[in-house]
C-alpha cells in the first residue's frame, strides 16, 4: 500500500533546519545554546498554532516563519563565511570562548533576535498578508509572552550552580543590565518606526543599521568573558 504523503507546513519547515543544526552542532558550541532554546520556543508557537490559540492563525505562520528565516539565514552566512548582521557577529565570533557561560551565549541569541530580527520580521510579515504592524499586535504579543515566559526557566537551567559562586556574582550582575520585556517593548516601537519609514528607503535603511549596530554592541556585553 502507498504511504500518505505529509503535508509540510511553513513553520515545520524552519523546525527542520533548527533541528538539522542541532543535530550536527557540538553541544556547548554557543550558536548550539541559542538553537535548543529557540526550537524550544519555535516548537510552542508550533503547538499554540495548532491548538487553535491564535486568532490569526495565518499571521502567526507567517510572522513565525519571516522571525526564524532570518536567524537562520545569518547562521548559513556565517557557515558560508559571510558577513552577518551586526547584532549576530558577536555570538559567531565568541561562540567557542571557554570563559563564556551557556546563559550568556543563550540571552546573546535572544537579544539579537527579538532586538533586531523581530522588527524585520514584523515588516516583512505585513508586506506579505498586506497589512499594518496594528493587525499583528496580538500575534506579536502572544510570540513575545512565550519568549517571557521560557526566560525564567533558561536563566534557573543555565545558571551557575553553589559550586561556581564564585562566577554567580559577575553574571548576575552583567545579565541584570539585560531585560527582555524591556527589548520586547523597543522592539515594537521599532518594528512601527520602519513600518512608516517605508516609502523613504534611505532613512529606512539608516535606521536598520543603527539598530543592528546597538543591539550588536548589547551583545557583546552580554558575551563578556567571566573567569573560572
Amino acid at each position: 500500500m502507498a504511504q500518505c504523503e505529509q503535508f509540510i507546513t511553513p513553520v515545520d519547515a524552519v523546525l527542520s533546519r533548527m533541528r538539522a543544526l542541532d543535530a550536527r552542532l557540538p553541544e556547548r558550541d554557543g550558536v548550539a545554546v541559542f538553537n535548543r532554546v529557540y526550537l524550544t520556543v519555535t516548537e510552542a508557537v508550533d503547538r499554540h498554532i495548532d491548538t487553535g490559540r491564535f486568532a490569526d492563525a495565518r499571521a502567526a505562520i507567517t510572522l513565525d516563519v519571516r522571525f526564524a528565516e532570518r536567524y537562520l539565514t545569518a547562521v548559513e552566512t556565517a557557515e558560508e563565511a559571510g558577513r552577518p548582521p551586526a547584532c549576530w557577529r558577536p555570538l559567531f565570533q565568541m561562540r567557542r570562548h571557554p570563559g563564556v557561560r551557556p546563559l550568556q551565549f543563550a540571552l546573546a541569541g535572544i537579544n539579537a533576535h527579538i532586538g533586531h530580527d523581530l522588527a524585520l520580521a514584523v515588516v516583512d510579515a505585513c508586506r506579505s498578508l498586506g497589512c499594518e504592524p496594528t493587525d499583528l499586535e496580538d500575534e506579536f504579543d502572544r510570540v513575545g509572552d512565550l519568549l517571557v515566559s521560557l526566560e525564567e526557566h533558561i536563566r534557573e537551567e543555565l545558571m551557575p550552580g553553589p559550586d561556581l559562586f564564585q562566577i554567580a556574582d559577575p553574571l548576575t550582575h552583567l545579565l541584570g543590565s539585560w531585560s527582555l520585556e524591556r527589548a520586547r517593548d523597543a522592539t515594537w516601537s521599532a518594528a512601527r518606526a520602519l513600518w512608516a519609514l517605508r516609502r523613504l528607503p534611505e532613512l529606512a535603511g539608516e535606521f536598520t543599521e543603527r539598530l543592528d549596530a546597538a543591539v550588536g554592541l548589547a551583545g557583546r556585553m552580554l558575551l563578556t568573558p567571566l573567569r573560572d
